[in-house]
């Protein structure tokens, strides 16, 4: 290896910013102060339901949230999402993971799939929400990523945009299933941002079914 390559790959080893909190900004190795994690246990609402009144007629077996999508909650969220500010990535694993019920339902899995978004709105957008959280997730668990295992094929109209009733037919047709083979008698964890009247993550699921997993849940930051 030469110098030059020994300097790239020290350069490819530092952050390009420092860890912050990414609800106040103040410099923080978690990417969460003290202070913000106390305020985000207040509102965290954990909860882990399996298939029952709660999730009849879902091709999915099992749900997992650790917030309400309300209030300070809402916000954080929102400006994850639409604000640029996909730093806060950190914040929400770091936070997810140091809860025990949470971290212990996640390593029964075998395999994580984040919802994908199309190619025109990760160009607008700059990153998937659902991919940054799934990769530092795996990072941390040491369960393996399949990253374009589900790919979407067509833009459409933003599901937050829409009325609940119209959500359903909106997202019918827009996903493909690639590589079934990796997914075969495997548990998958599927993981989106917000979970409304779940038609996303269930329409994923259904596309899952194909590629014959052994189980699918469903991994949420917020329930609305």
């Amino acid at each position: 290896m030469t110098i030059i390559d020994k300097i790239v790959k020290q350069i490819k080893t530092v952050p390009i910013y420092p860890p912050i909190c990414g609800i106040c900004g103040k410099l923080d190795q978690n990417s969460l102060c003290p202070k913000c994690k106390i305020e985000l246990k207040k509102q965290q609402e954990i909860n882990i339901i399996n298939q029952g009144n709660e999730i009849q007629d879902k091709y999915f077996n099992e749900l997992i949230y650790a917030f309400k999508y309300e209030g300070k909650i809402r916000k954080l969220i929102l400006d994850y999402k639409f604000n640029e500010k996909s730093y806060i990535y950190l914040t929400f694993v770091n936070f997810l993971l140091k809860d025990e019920k949470i971290f212990e339902n996640i390593k029964k899995y075998d395999k994580i799939v984040p919802v994908p978004i199309s190619k025109k709105r990760l160009k607008t957008r700059g990153y998937n929400q659902s991919l940054l959280i799934s990769r530092e997730i795996c990072k941390q668990t040491n369960l393996e990523l399949l990253n374009n295992c589900i790919i979407k094929t067509k833009n459409i109209i933003e599901q937050s945009k829409l009325k609940k009733e119209d959500r359903q037919e909106n997202i019918k047709g827009v996903y493909e299933l690639k590589n079934k083979q990796l997914i075969e008698n495997k548990k998958i964890l599927l993981v989106d941002d917000i979970y409304t009247t779940g038609s996303t993550v269930n329409e994923c699921s259904k596309i899952l079914m194909q590629g014959n997993p052994k189980k699918i849940g469903i991994l949420v930051l917020a329930k609305d």
